[in-house]
């Protein structure tokens, strides 16, 4: 009687990857230690990069020439990990070739590259999946799931600060560089229709490209999402706060463990206003302070989840939870974002 083979492991997905610098190679080193994936080969345009990748990963192969993961039978799923403005040819080009797709954030660039990606994909029946990062951190999708149970109440507004002095690049301003992320946690949490945009900021490094910027979101009903992004501050901060009618959330990805902090605070309206509709701010009103909690959270690396979850849908064919519908959605607002700020902060229509 031959052995059965119905519990061995899945066979592991071929990966290439094209870009392995500064957030290239953390991509590399997730897809390196899963047991699902087999990284084949990687590309980039700079030797010293690929030397340092061969070092750290022995078995795996080199090119400075993107066609040859292209062609690469072996190669099932190519991760995108370069600058913006090359996402939208890098990836179109691999779901040509009938490879599953994982791109860094942003998508693309135009709302119009964007869409070209989503039908694509659709048609060539291929996983396309875009690197929102904190819709799969632990501290995110616990503040996610109080909203759904309704913990927070209604939710009023959110803001984000997401500030450092760190990379400025030259091809994207810090709006489109950083806001992103903050953007897809907005459109979760809030899960209403964006209808506007205003957005102003200015250029102090470089002409023409913003190295801080300030942004609003409106949705139809009222609630809004505002964005303080900016490549030349002081300080590295990264929250997000989130206002419900019941209690607030903080969630502060920069503390080591206690990464987000709940406050039983609120107004609560009562019943004493007066027949006539009028009451005193004491009568129709009462501010309440309760207590600040600090949930235990089990955390794993966000990437390492964010990368396991692309494997787990090229597997089983399922819709990634950062899929090409949700990077179009985020490109659109980065898209009248951009608009906005060259008119001055004018309110753009979505």
């Amino acid at each position: 009687m031959t052995e059965s083979t119905h519990d061995a492991p899945p066979r592991p997905i071929g990966i290439g990857q094209v870009g392995v610098g500064y957030w290239g190679q953390n991509l590399l080193r997730n897809f390196a230690a899963l047991p699902d994936a087999r990284v084949v080969q990687v590309c980039d345009r700079r030797t010293d990069l690929l030397d340092r990748a061969a070092r750290r990963y022995p078995g795996l192969t080199t090119t400075t020439d993107y066609g040859d993961l292209l062609d690469h039978p072996e190669i099932e799923a190519i991760v995108v990990a370069t600058e913006t403005p090359q996402h939208v040819a890098l990836a179109e080009a691999a779901l040509e070739a009938g490879k599953h797709v994982f791109v860094e954030k942003p998508l693309a660039q135009t709302v119009a590259e964007a869409e070209r990606l989503v039908a694509l994909a659709e048609a060539r029946d291929r996983r396309l999946m875009v690197g929102h990062l904190l819709l799969y951190h632990p501290a995110f999708r616990y503040v996610e799931d109080l909203i759904r149970r309704g913990e927070l109440g209604t939710v009023y507004y959110l803001y984000s600060v997401r500030v450092n002095l760190g990379i400025v690049r030259q091809r994207e301003n810090a709006f489109e560089s950083l806001a992103p992320h903050d953007l897809s946690i907005a459109l979760q949490f809030l899960d209403a229709r964006p209808v506007a945009v205003s957005a102003t900021g200015q250029a102090y490094l470089q002409p023409g490209v913003e190295d801080v910027a300030f942004a609003t979101v409106f949705f139809e009903d009222g609630r809004m999402a505002h964005l303080h992004t900016s490549w030349l501050d002081p300080h590295k901060t990264r929250t997000v706060t989130v206002v419900g009618s019941r209690k607030m959330a903080v969630i502060d990805d920069v503390a080591g463990t206690e990464k987000v902090r709940l406050y039983d605070k609120g107004v609560d309206r009562t019943s004493g206003a007066a027949s006539d509709g009028y009451a005193s701010y004491t009568e129709s009103m009462t501010i309440r302070t309760g207590d600040i909690v600090i949930p235990r959270i089990e955390m794993e690396e966000p990437l390492r989840l964010e990368c396991r979850h692309f494997l787990d849908c090229i597997r089983t064919g399922a819709r990634p939870r950062s899929d090409g519908e949700n990077g179009l959605r985020v490109v659109r607002l980065l898209e009248a974002a951009r608009t906005s700020l060259k008119a001055g902060g004018r309110r753009i229509s979505l």
